[in-house]
């Protein structure tokens, strides 16, 4: 027979988004209005036990905020993959590299006038690359291009 947790028993902020997310539910089918609603989200989010929090469950049926379980370790937050996960630093270098060759070999046949076979470079060291690198390669200057632009935005 599993015993009861007390409703002394602190609660996470886990808990406590499992009650909004509830509350959320009860205002979405008419049980609760707007007004209501603030109210008591703004309990929600100041409670510090399960009874303070079954308190304002209590006129309401299913669904209740879901607890997280006594005894659960609490260990430090999952961090997202890294976008650039899986690329080597020398792929990163030339990634990013080879764009800014693309260009400067473009410029190199306009400005000195050298027949277009000079384009061939760059494409060569594409080629090299991917020959080397697999697949992973062929995306790792679009991935580091991303990146930057998340960077900026943000």
């Amino acid at each position: 027979m599993s015993e009861v947790p007390s409703p002394r028993l602190r609660i996470s902020d886990h808990d406590r988004e499992s009650a909004l997310t509830a509350l959320g539910e009860h205002m979405s089918v008419g049980r609760i209005d707007i007004d209501e609603f603030g109210e008591r989200s703004a309990r929600v989010t100041t409670a510090k036990t399960r009874g303070e929090l079954s308190e304002i469950f209590a006129d309401l049926p299913e669904p209740h905020p879901r607890y997280d379980t006594p005894g659960t370790a609490v260990g430090e937050p999952e961090k997202p993959a890294s976008p650039l996960a899986g690329i080597s630093p020398l792929q990163r270098v030339m990634g990013a590299l080879l764009p800014i060759l693309f260009i400067a070999t473009i410029a190199v046949i306009i400005t000195t006038g050298i027949t277009w076979w000079f384009i061939l470079v760059p494409i060569g060291i594409s080629a090299v690359g991917e020959g080397i690198w697999g697949k992973g390669w062929e995306n790792s200057h679009k991935k580091l291009g991303k990146q930057r632009r998340r960077e900026l935005d943000g």
